[in-house]
């Protein structure tokens, strides 16, 4: 009898002994399971890829997400700036004539142009002449143009539009109104800066957006020609000589925009040489924040420079881009400046530079008695055109190289563009 229970004692125990291993055996397999499935979990099968791990997936990610940010391309715009759109009783006459006698038509006038200024992100001019659609056309010395001349400066795809010059009074108050109401009506697709109905519209920022960069515009001139607004009239201007108004506008643009363009009306007439206050004047302008420094006036070319602003960065200055188009009668008047040029801000820094500065020379031609007076760029004007230029009644030895001779004198290589 107790042998009988001692076997089955032992029978007892191996029974459970194989019950415990099966249970560790179960409770194995389950955690393997369970850690197949939670591996299983962080697997991420791409359609037609590999088999990667989310935490591998996640990191790549994050990496590339880093990658695109290092290759990211900063945004860019692409300028072209011209000088002065100076229109002579010729110019008007002539389109009066193309148009039948019936308005005025500038076509002709500006056609060599009209493609590389639709190509620009942003177009800038100084309008010389104002528009005073209440008034006949005149010329010199208080000029008035068409309305025509507006409608083709928008055609031609000019963005923005300085009305900051020695001109601007030349039709008085009345005529000063009645032309900032004309460009005011073409906004947006035109930014009129340098003259203002009241000082509220003075004070406010004057900008354009493009690439994803807010662009602000500042102009003021040196002259009026010694005329002034009537005391107590709402109409603004800004003076090169009120710094302190001068400083506040380019500040306040500063403050809420990307970059600051500045068009200046300074210099002495046909002088190749930026004054000593010029100079001063560009420094001071480049230290209150502007970015770019457009110069008009002296009606032929002037150097060009870059600035260092107080962060240590460059700013650009053309003291003078010479007319754009005019009916004058001396060589060195007829041949003017078209400045393209990209600005460019950096994504990290958020510092902005100014880099492809190029000028390429503009001519205005006309045949004798100033006939068919029409604005050539460099890249299309030849030999033959300029043996045929009305001016070498006066300078003889007009040519292709009196052009290079000249510009060379006065633009540095590295900013000339001759081919």
């Amino acid at each position: 009898m107790n042998k009988q229970l001692k076997i089955h004692s032992k029978h007892r125990r191996i029974h459970w002994g194989r019950v415990a291993i099966a249970g560790i055996i179960l409770l194995v397999f389950i955690g393997l399971v369970i850690f197949g499935l939670i591996l299983l979990s962080q697997i991420v099968i791409p359609v037609g890829g590999d088999v990667k791990t989310s935490f591998n997936t996640k990191k790549e990610e994050s990496l590339k997400g880093e990658s695109l940010e290092e290759v990211k391309q900063p945004p860019i715009i692409r300028f072209l700036s011209v000088g002065d759109n100076l229109i002579h009783s010729s110019l008007y006459n002539q389109a009066n004539q193309r148009a039948g006698g019936n308005g005025y038509d500038f076509t002709f006038a500006y056609q060599n142009m009209a493609g590389l200024i639709a190509a620009a992100d942003i177009a800038t001019i100084n309008q010389e002449t104002i528009i005073n659609s209440e008034e006949e056309p005149s010329s010199y010395p208080l000029f008035n143009s068409p309305v025509e001349l507006g409608n083709e400066v928008e055609k031609l795809g000019f963005d923005v539009v300085s009305l900051a010059n020695n001109h601007m009074i030349d039709r008085y108050e009345s005529g000063l109104r009645n032309a900032i109401n004309f460009w005011n009506q073409k906004a947006p697709n035109i930014v009129t800066t340098g003259a203002y109905l009241n000082e509220t519209q003075m004070n406010e920022v004057q900008s354009n957006e493009k690439n994803g960069l807010k662009v602000g515009y500042v102009a003021a001139t040196q002259y009026t020609n010694g005329l002034s607004l009537p005391k107590g009239s709402e109409l603004r201007y800004i003076l090169t000589s009120e710094r302190e108004l001068l400083k506040k506008k380019i500040e306040n643009t500063k403050a809420s925009c990307d970059v600051v363009v500045v068009n200046v009306h300074w210099g002495n007439e046909y002088s190749y040489e930026p004054t000593q206050e010029q100079k001063n004047l560009a420094q001071q302008m480049v230290n209150w924040g502007a970015d770019l420094i457009i110069g008009h006036h002296p009606h032929v070319l002037q150097p060009i420079e870059f600035l260092t602003k107080p962060d240590g960065q460059k700013a650009l200055v053309a003291y003078s881009l010479g007319n754009f188009i005019s009916a004058q009668d001396q060589a060195p008047r007829l041949i003017g400046g078209m400045l393209q040029y990209d600005v460019k801000k950096d994504l990290k820094t958020k510092q902005i530079s100014v880099e492809n500065v190029v000028l390429e020379p503009v001519i205005t031609h006309y045949q004798s008695r100033y006939a068919n007076i029409q604005v050539i760029p460099y890249s299309k004007y030849n030999e033959e055109l300029a043996n045929q230029h009305g001016i070498r009644n006066k300078t003889p030895n007009f040519s292709m190289e009196y052009i290079q001779n000249l510009v060379k004198e006065i633009i540095s290589d590295e900013f000339l563009k001759l081919s």
